[in-house]
């Protein structure tokens, strides 16, 4: 019986390995909603408290500002790379997340942020509002990893 208890709580342990979302540790290239062009990398991290930030890797567009030059407090002038764009983003459901929020480099503001992961994993489905979901704008991101 022992043995048994043992040997199920060993079986049991990849699956706690597994249990990490499904974000964690993936890179996104997103893209422009208006150019269709893309813009950067960015790679997700699960937090202590099971929150998401995303943080930017890479910036993809030749002629895309290397540093945050209209963004205020500590993203003013700072270097797009190694920016932490998305904080908070929370698994609400099953691919469906909400209660985040998301820095436009370009514009240097801050709006709440919402995204669905496709069924697939191949892509997230973002939305970037003020105020009520229906005031705002969509962007597609696609899985690099």
């Amino acid at each position: 019986m022992k043995r048994s208890v043992i040997a199920l709580i060993v079986a049991s342990l990849p699956m706690v390995a597994f249990a990490a979302d499904e974000l964690n540790g993936s890179v996104w290239k997103t893209v422009d909603d208006k150019t269709n062009q893309p813009k950067a990398l960015v790679k997700f991290k699960e937090n202590g408290d099971g929150t998401l930030s995303g943080t930017i890797q890479k910036v993809l567009a030749p002629d895309a500002k290397q540093k945050c030059t209209d963004c205020e407090g500590k993203f003013k002038n700072k270097p797009l790379v190694g920016a932490t764009i998305v904080t908070g983003l929370k698994n609400v459901a099953d691919n469906q997340y909400a209660n985040g929020s998301i820095v436009d480099p370009e514009s240097g503001k801050t709006y709440k942020f919402k995204a669905n992961l496709s069924d697939d994993g191949k892509t997230l489905n973002g939305r970037g509002f003020v105020g009520v979901s229906a005031i705002g704008r969509d962007q597609t991101w696609y899985r690099v990893n």
